[in-house]
C-alpha cells in the first residue's frame, strides 16, 4: 500500500515519489521513504485488532510482516505499545536488506547493454522454439502454404 495513503495501492503513477518503494532506489531512499511514510499519533497496537481505522499503521505492520516472513500478529507482538519511529527504523532495515540485493542486480545489468541484448535474444530464440511447431500446425489449418 502507499506509503503517503494507507488506502491506496503502492502505484508508479502516483506523482508522489514518496508514496512508494522503487526497486531503483537506493539504501538511503528507501529508508528516508519509509521515515517520512505516514502514521498516525497513538503507538502501535500489540494486536491485529488494534489496527482498525487504522490504514497506515495497518499497511506499514504488513509490509514488515511480508518483508520479514512473518505474521502480522507477531509483528505486533514484537512492536506493540511501542512508537512508530522504532518501528520504522526496523522496517526500513529490512526493507534495505531484502530489496539492496535486487537493486544491485539491476544496476549491475542496467549498466552492461551487451548483457541485457543477449538475455532478449537468449529470450527470443527460445521463444521461436516454443513457437514454431505452434504456428506451423496454424498455418497449415488455415491454409497458408509453406515458405
Amino acid at each position: 500500500m502507499s506509503l503517503r495513503d494507507g488506502t491506496k495501492k503502492m502505484s508508479k503513477s502516483d506523482p508522489s515519489d514518496l508514496s512508494r518503494i522503487n526497486l531503483t532506489d537506493d539504501a538511503g531512499a528507501i529508508s528516508r521513504k519509509i521515515q517520512r511514510a505516514k502514521t498516525d499519533p497513538d503507538a502501535l497496537p500489540s494486536e491485529v485488532k488494534g489496527l482498525e481505522g487504522r490504514p497506515e499503521a495497518d499497511n506499514l505492520t504488513g509490509i514488515y510482516a511480508a518483508l520479514a516472513g512473518i505474521s502480522q500478529a507477531e509483528t505486533l507482538r514484537q512492536f506493540g505499545g511501542g512508537q512508530f519511529s522504532t518501528f520504522k527504523k526496523a522496517l526500513a532495515e529490512s526493507a534495505v536488506a531484502k530489496l539492496e540485493p535486487i537493486t544491485a542486480e539491476m544496476r549491475r545489468l542496467l549498466a552492461d547493454t551487451a548483457e541485457i541484448d543477449r538475455i532478449l535474444a537468449d529470450g527470443a530464440h527460445r521463444a521461436r522454439a516454443i513457437a514454431q511447431p505452434i504456428m506451423t500446425e496454424v498455418k497449415d489449418i488455415v491454409g497458408f502454404v509453406a515458405s
